[in-house]
């Protein structure tokens, strides 16, 4: 077995674009489940209501990047508002159901065959990452340090991703110590005490809402520009649920919580893929215990293991708090 490959296959996924695409939507998700106790299971829709946003604009209308960003954008603060203008002022779990529905409408709309002439249907779009790369400063070749190389685009997409990672931290680190953060805070251990106190809890709900679908939509951007197309069939609700299991990864309530966990549970499936798949090569694993179809599967579970051992023992996640996973969901 390679080990020098499987660590370097692992620390390119702890960097790629797979890792800051979800830690983008974790973070976005944080703000609703770990600082407010919102439970939205339908981050994928703002996913991709950004990169279709741009993708239609740039690709059928021939229109600039920049306005297909505003327009994605736009996208994501609308949909916040669709979703939570008539389910905010109700219990937590209506949310739940509302955002999952809206987030599989959301991809069979872009799959649908009626719409295929602006969306591409199944097979989705592409032709409209020429804009981004145009403005690339990396000449030929390839960056990073040693076997941990990418090529020009990639790197280029790697920069802006993990720059706006960095910016969203940061926003996120200063409302979450200004009193506006405080206060979402104090509606997710006790919205009733924060209504007694004058607050609009229905308002901070909203903003929240809002804040973290824009957070979660800048994750479509950077998937579509690191694949040049997108796909209806990824924002599908298995990558709102990986975006929540990075959350608890890392830590609910926890600014670097999402970077943590999208780092360590992209290295962990790439680990367990690689030393499956070399292992399965080398003749240690025989056909009878495990085909090559079957190692796919195989890793998520082994990961699924390891993660319901991590909330057995740990349920507050790696750097998290046990405290900020009390939620008032009345």
């Amino acid at each position: 077995m390679d080990w020098g490959l499987i660590i370097t296959n692992a620390l390119r996924a702890m960097v790629g674009i797979d890792t800051v695409v979800f830690a983008l939507a974790a973070i976005g998700l944080n703000v609703h489940f770990g600082y407010t106790g919102l439970l939205n299971f339908g981050q994928s829709a703002f996913l991709a209501v950004a990169g279709y946003g741009l993708a239609i604009t740039v690709a059928e209308f021939g229109l600039p990047t920049l306005l297909g960003v505003v327009i994605g954008l736009l996208s994501a603060v609308v949909l916040a508002l669709l979703l939570g203008a008539p389910t905010l002022r109700l219990r937590a779990d209506y949310l739940a159901i509302v955002t999952i529905a809206a987030a599989e409408i959301v991809r069979l709309l872009y799959r649908s065959v009626s719409l295929s002439e602006y969306t591409g249907g199944s097979d989705g779009l592409g032709r409209f990452s020429e804009g981004f790369y145009s403005i690339n400063p990396f000449s030929d070749g390839r960056y990073g340090i040693g076997r941990v190389s990418f090529d020009e685009r990639v790197t280029w997409a790697l920069t802006v991703g993990w720059s706006l990672v960095l910016l969203s931290c940061v926003l996120v680190f200063l409302l979450m110590r200004s009193p506006w953060g405080r206060v979402l805070k104090a509606i997710r251990e006790d919205e009733d005490a924060v209504r007694s106190l004058g607050k609009n809890v229905y308002s901070y709900k909203l903003q929240s809402l809002v804040l973290g679908g824009v957070l979660g939509c800048l994750a479509g951007f950077v998937y579509a520009w690191g694949r040049a197309a997108v796909q209806p069939d990824f924002f599908g609700t298995e990558t709102t649920f990986f975006a929540y299991t990075i959350v608890i990864l890392g830590g609910a309530a926890r600014v670097l919580g999402p970077v943590i966990g999208a780092m360590i549970f992209w290295t962990l499936l790439s680990l367990t893929d690689n030393v499956l798949t070399q292992a399965k090569s080398a003749g240690y694993i025989s056909d009878a215990i495990l085909t090559n179809f079957e190692i796919g599967q195989v890793r998520f579970m082994l990961v699924g293991i390891g993660l319901m051992l991590l909330m057995i023992f740990r349920p507050q996640g790696l750097f998290g708090d046990r405290r900020e996973l009390a939620l008032d969901a009345r």
